[in-house]
């Protein structure tokens, strides 16, 4: 019971801020706050580029994660530190290397515009971008630890048997990860859903274009503070639907652990 009161301290720290946002809100006007602040363009967007950008996560993420659990070279641990460099980057920096990189005349940027006429900066695919950059390292992890943690001996038998690698990955590997796949796919939607430095520094903030609902907030709290609290209450709303998904995901038998 030692334990009890640091733990009570913590979960004070947690949720009283949740409480005072509850407390604060505007109930009687939410509706016109609502109505005021394009809330439905902004969440439309924000569900539209946090699908694209798990989705992208998980084209690229999970056989990311598979050749990454299979190394053990140095430059298999080197290319890990780099692939979640941006778990703890800050998301404006972040933003400024996604900038350097592919705007207008950046390192792979301006062949893309002199070449494809293609300008990522400021558009909603840039939005995408940001979200896949900062949220990708999140299903890169969690799968990388499952494929880490999973039974080799069924693999191996399989390969015996004259199985192709990539038969035994989509036969023997995948069902086995997919439960990772699943929650690592959730954590990562639900951080694109929240992404704002990255997605403002290189995607701007143009509503209907690349104002997310984060970035509909922030441009919210500026001016009307009541509008910015009703904003937050849809986030909040989107992110206990999401984290109740997640929680049958993992109590659902044979889900992720």
């Amino acid at each position: 019971m030692r334990l009890a009161v640091p733990a009570a301290v913590a979960v004070a720290f947690l949720v009283v801020p949740l409480i005072g946002l509850l407390v604060r809100a505007p109930w009687t006007r939410l509706g016109e706050l609502l109505a005021e602040t394009a809330a439905v363009d902004a969440l439309r967007l924000s569900l539209l580029t946090a699908t694209s950008a798990t989705v992208l996560s998980l084209v690229f993420g999970v056989p990311l994660a598979y050749v990454l659990a299979r190394s053990r070279s140095v430059l298999g641990r080197i290319l890990r530190a780099l692939v979640t460099l941006p778990l703890v980057l800050p998301p404006v920096v972040g933003g400024v290397a996604l900038l350097l990189a592919f705007g207008r005349r950046g390192v792979a940027g301006q062949y893309l515009d002199l070449w494809f006429g293609v300008s990522l900066p400021f558009t909603t695919m840039g939005v995408v971008l940001a979200e896949t950059f900062v949220a990708m390292p999140f299903l890169v992890v969690s799968v990388e630890g499952a494929l880490r943690t999973a039974d080799h001996g069924l693999a191996e038998a399989a390969a015996t048997l004259g199985s192709q690698p990539f038969d035994t990955f989509r036969r023997v590997t995948l069902p086995l990860i997919l439960p990772s796949i699943g929650a690592g796919s959730v954590l990562c939607w639900a951080r694109a859903l929240g992404e704002f430095g990255a997605t403002i520094t290189f995607a701007g903030n143009r509503p209907g274009v690349t104002q997310t609902m984060p970035l509909a907030v922030y441009q919210a709290f500026q001016t009307s503070p009541d509008a910015a609290i009703a904003l937050s209450l849809v986030l909040l709303l989107v992110s206990i639907t999401v984290l109740a998904l997640l929680r049958e995901w993992w109590l659902r038998p044979g889900g992720a652990r």
